[in-house]
């Protein structure tokens, strides 16, 4: 009851600042601070304020503040943006202060802050801070709790942070299209007592799915279901930043999925207990440990792990989410033997490949011409071959000379020797095998019609 109390009694006097913000802020701007690069920037120690340990933003950064009396001010600027998904292809996309998704804006619980947002779309907008417990005025749902914020004109949000955690930031206007454009961030309240919760290392990252036709850069903003570039921070690998850890490191990872459908989040290696949810810290008595974790829509989640040194793959555990701009009328040929049908047309078209009647991991390896400005389905080398993905995916890299600090990608794991699998060249003896029904005639010739993947999540 008495934090009820407390709320509403804050809440109260932020209607006396929101007023007092009109008149100071319409005088004084806060810099409105821009970064374009896809490469992680380095976590910003805060020079003011209270103290935290600051989290790593995959292919991204955090927002720097201004002190206000005693305010911790921020400029967000929506905007049309250029963001390069990984190397060789870019899209068009809108986000905030230069890139999509916006930048980390973090603070403290207990923090007054001050959010100033610039509308430089073509269409209004509002910011809605998803999570984060504040006044209703505050809310940011266009038309419901505010007036929409036109074109050209900034708005003020302020409020007190009550409670820590992991939080989002998105439209609330005209949802469907600018969502689908990229504009998103996450907004991460630090503990007030930095010794709470504290990490070694705390990356985090957004979900987010696109729908770009080979060959094009703006995003289809109607499709809802049938995307063909799943992101983590508006990038597909091999262009997601690893996660790089030193041997022995306490490691948060903090998710937020602002797509139309849940994504199982695996890690290979360390077991992991999943330490936040959207209502904030998850009790030690009460984690349980995972090596998967589903982040359904509009979800977030944090989990923890201690390093343990290799190349780990951490992805979503839906195949299709770990592919590049995928074909879905493609016919299943796996088992057909067209080899005879190839020759014969190989003379009229002498390029004429046979493709997907043993599987489609030759595409891993395969070069194809593709239309400009397009990723290839599968794609990315390690250090033994073609690694075959797309999408959700990265590698947590632990090793234990990773100086303190240092997010430096430090190459492919030197495995120790004899710690690799490897081919068994004895002899492998016929398996004996039970009574199976058997493929005859009519089972080959059933085929349903094909289709697309309409509708799949």
């Amino acid at each position: 009851m008495s934090q009820r109390r407390d709320f509403f009694r804050t809440a109260g006097a932020l209607a006396l600042g929101a007023t007092a913000v009109s008149r100071v802020g319409a005088a004084s701007l806060p810099e409105a601070v821009y970064q374009t690069s896809p490469t992680m920037q380095p976590p910003l120690v805060p020079p003011n304020g209270r103290p935290y340990n600051p989290v790593a933003t995959l292919n991204g950064w955090s927002l720097p503040w201004r002190m206000n009396n005693g305010v911790k001010e921020f400029h967000l600027v929506a905007e049309p943006v250029v963001r390069e998904m990984a190397p060789g292809m870019k899209a068009k996309l809108w986000g905030y202060n230069g890139s999509s998704p916006g930048p980390t804006i973090e603070a403290v619980e207990g923090d007054r802050v001050r959010i100033f947002v610039t509308n430089k779309l073509p269409e209004h907008t509002a910011v809605h801070w998803h999570g984060v417990l504040l006044p209703n005025g505050m809310d940011g749902v266009g038309g419901l709790t505010q007036p929409q914020i036109a074109p050209g004109k900034t708005f003020v949000y302020e409020f007190t942070l009550l409670r820590p955690g992991t939080h989002m930031y998105h439209p609330h206007a005209d949802e469907m299209t600018q969502m689908a454009m990229g504009m998103m961030g996450m907004f991460i309240i630090h503990p007030k007592d930095v010794r709470q919760m504290r990490v070694d290392r705390d990356f985090v990252f957004l979900l987010a799915a696109y729908d770009i036709e080979p060959g094009a850069a703006t995003p289809k903003t109607a499709e809802m279901t049938d995307f063909n570039l799943w992101t983590w921070n508006s990038r597909v690998f091999p262009g997601i930043d690893p996660l790089v850890c030193r041997t022995g490191d306490r490691v948060r990872v903090r998710v937020g999925n602002l797509t139309m459908t849940n994504h199982p989040i695996h890690m290979h290696g360390p077991h992991f207990v999943v330490t936040g949810t959207d209502g904030g810290w998850v009790p030690p008595s009460a984690r349980w440990p995972e090596v998967t974790t589903d982040v359904a829509v509009g979800q977030m989640r944090a989990f923890e792990f201690d390093a343990i040194a290799g190349d780990w793959a951490i992805h979503c555990h839906k195949s299709h989410h770990t592919m590049n701009a995928m074909g879905h009328d493609v016919p299943n040929m796996i088992g057909v033997d067209h080899k005879g049908v190839a020759e014969r047309i190989a003379k009229l078209v002498p390029d004429y490949m046979v493709m997907g009647d043993k599987g489609m991991a030759e595409m891993g390896s395969m070069e194809m011409p593709l239309p400009d400005n397009t990723l290839p389905m599968m794609t990315g080398t390690g250090p033994f071959g073609p690694l075959e993905m797309g999408g959700m995916f990265s590698v947590v890299k632990v090793r234990d000379d990773v100086a303190r600090g240092s997010y430096k990608d430090p190459g492919w794991f030197k495995h120790p020797q004899g710690s690799v699998a490897y081919e068994y060249t004895g002899e492998v003896p016929a398996p004996t095998r039970a009574d199976a029904p058997k493929p005859d005639a009519k089972t080959l010739d059933v085929r349903k019609p094909t289709g697309g993947h309409e509708g799949h999540h």
